[in-house]
């Protein structure tokens, strides 16, 4: 039995991968090839006059939402929307989350708040 086990052993020894791993095609030769292989920056385009003077520019969803709140209240929320997260146990931060997934919500909230927003005017 020992001659067999040392058969298997000798079989297996030959069939395992160098200890030493190859990192030379991980590391280029020099720096100049490091550098080509990166992503140029994304180069940033000016706001445009219509998107300035756009009443959500430059506004957070927890800014538009608690000016809402501040504004309406929960329960208008909620009536107006039909939204769980505004009728039942409402909260800030369940809110926020539900807003962030769901375009559709979103896009009623925006609204609401393009209608509060042209009301103070």
């Amino acid at each position: 039995m020992d001659i067999k086990n040392d058969q298997q052993n000798k079989l297996t020894d030959i069939n395992k991968p160098s200890e030493q791993p190859n990192n030379t095609s991980l590391n280029p030769a020099n720096s100049k090839e490091s550098n080509q292989e990166k992503p140029a920056k994304r180069i940033r385009r000016q706001a445009t006059e219509a998107q300035l003077n756009h009443p959500l520019h430059g506004v957070k969803l927890k800014q538009v939402l608690e000016r809402l709140v501040a504004h309406y209240g929960w329960a208008y929320l909620g009536d107006r929307t039909n939204i769980n997260c505004f009728i039942y146990n409402p909260t800030m931060k369940s809110s926020l989350g539900f807003l962030r997934r769901t375009a559709w919500a979103r896009e009623h909230v925006e609204d609401l708040y393009m209608d509060m927003v042209e009301e103070q005017k």
